[in-house]
């Protein structure tokens, strides 16, 4: 009976330990998916600022004629 519950303690504390380990692994994956947003936001904002730049300069060239 004491081999089954020393078996169980240790089978329960690997368990806990595993659980531990993906909490902290999560808790990184959000802290890493938060900072990949919020980059993905500014290269938009990046990208949107250039294609209004660009269009600006296009409407600025003279038309060519054929």
């Amino acid at each position: 009976m004491d081999n089954e519950l020393h078996l169980l303690e240790k089978k329960l504390f690997t368990l806990f330990e595993h659980t531990r380990a993906l909490r902290m692994a999560n808790e990184a994956l959000r802290r890493d998916l938060a900072r990949a947003r919020e980059e993905n936001q500014a290269l938009s904002k990046r990208t949107q600022a250039a294609s209004v730049r660009l269009e600006a300069l296009l409407s600025r060239l003279p038309e060519v004629k054929s």
